[in-house]
């Protein structure tokens, strides 16, 4: 899909009103993609680097405004450490080569999870990229490394002070502040990859309301017209929110 085209997908999808859309992907497929073409798993992580780059240029054209990406959860410290490392290296490098094209595309970077478990060297990258990209209007890339919902969600609730009420929009900020993020909208539409149909301890609290969207393309071979896709189908969609809707109610 050429980029005229995402742009005049996009304006014919959007309302002038209609706030930019927060998506969240689990990027799953990386290691089956390598292994049905007798590679090594870490060449399918590689290949998935590249349809990261894709999906983060096409996300601004498309009305994303916060675009959170699954890179690594709190039990993938089981896999393999050959495996482990190859990702951390490789998360390493994504930042060392895209932090100044993000920043003078106006993307603002921001690593979400625990920090407390990577190497120095990896949190020093973090934060420089962080501070590169501070300024970006045009996309909120989150990049959620050693992550677990259900953990983020128990530190959140130990920061609880006792005998005091607590709103839901002060817990996320609790849990905000846990994670690292920047402030942003609940997710809106989550995409998972690869066929499988789960969410995986991912964004737990944010994807209360969220619209689901399974693809069986695997990571490497997502594309921006699989994107607008999926974003075709939220489109189609009705949000209720819990309510019912005057039309449907008449």
């Amino acid at each position: 899909m050429q980029e005229s085209d995402l742009h005049n997908l996009a304006l014919a999808q959007r309302q002038p009103s209609t706030p930019p859309l927060h998506v969240a992907i689990i990027m799953d497929g990386n290691g089956r993609w390598a292994t049905v073409r007798g590679l090594a798993r870490v060449a399918g992580h590689r290949r998935g680097a590249l349809a990261v780059r894709r999906v983060v240029e096409a996300a601004p054209k498309l009305g994303v405004g916060t675009l959170t990406l699954y890179a690594f959860s709190s039990d993938n410290w089981q896999r393999p450490p050959l495996e482990v490392a190859a990702l951390m290296h490789l998360f390493h490098e994504y930042l060392r080569k895209e932090t100044a094209e993000c920043a003078a595309n106006g993307i603002r970077i921001g690593v979400i999870g625990r920090r407390d478990r990577l190497g120095p060297i990896l949190r020093r990258e973090i934060e420089a990229a962080e501070r590169a990209t501070a300024r970006g209007r045009a996309l909120l890339l989150r990049i959620a490394v050693d992550y677990s919902a259900r953990d983020a969600i128990l530190r959140a609730a130990r920061r609880l002070k006792p005998g005091r009420e607590t709103t839901r929009e002060e817990f996320s900020g609790l849990l905000a502040n846990t994670i690292h993020s920047p402030a942003c909208p609940d997710v809106d539409l989550l995409i998972r990859t690869g066929g499988e149909q789960r969410l995986s301890d991912f964004l737990l609290w944010e994807c209360a309301y969220a619209e689901l969207y399974f693809s069986q393309r695997m990571w490497p071979d997502f594309e921006a017209a699989d994107l607008q896709a999926a974003l075709d189908a939220f489109h189609s969609r009705e949000r209720r929110f819990g309510t019912v809707l005057e039309a449907a109610a008449g």
